[in-house]
């Protein structure tokens, strides 16, 4: 799909790629663009030719950022489309099921941030706020410079973890 070897810089062919998305209908106004993670994961690049990426579309006026939330399709003030569950909220709950199902056992170690970081392409803020998460709300907790580990069952939530 890339041309790596081409005279076009890469993040000018991704950047192409997003604004035809775009064009089509697929990312809408509102809509968040591919993170940068998201970026590096599907088209194999660098965070710096990402961030590159969301910059060459800004510059075109294709796209806006809001720091702490992300880059959105269109211009600043347009409606964002709403979010569905915070990704915090979704990492917690994918572990929270793996605890349910036994595939981590009491008194055993979660994954680590780091881990958390690679698998979900998030930032370490999120991890922790994930990691945060399961703590309040009884399904794990934190031994200082050990980690986080799976609760005891009987001070596990019912139900939901929201």
């Amino acid at each position: 799909m890339l041309d790596r070897d081409g005279p076009v810089p890469i993040y000018k062919q991704v950047a192409d790629l997003i604004r035809a998305r775009i064009a089509s209908g697929d990312l809408k106004p509102g809509e968040p663009v591919p993170s940068e993670a998201q970026l590096e994961a599907d088209y194999e690049i660098a965070r710096t030719t990402a961030r590159r990426v969301a910059r060459e579309l800004r510059e075109q006026g294709v796209v806006y950022t809001i720091q702490g939330e992300g880059t959105f399709v269109g211009e600043p003030g347009i409606p964002r489309a709403p979010r569905k569950t915070p990704m915090y909220q979704k990492i917690a709950e994918e572990l929270a099921d793996l605890i349910r199902r036994g595939q981590i056992q009491p008194n055993r170690a979660i994954p680590s941030e780091k881990t958390l970081m690679k698998q979900y392409g998030v930032a370490k803020v999120t991890a922790r706020q994930a990691v945060a998460h399961l703590r309040e709300k009884g399904w794990a907790f934190t031994v200082p410079y050990r980690g986080t580990y799976v609760a005891a069952e009987e001070n596990w939530p019912e139900g939901r973890l929201r």
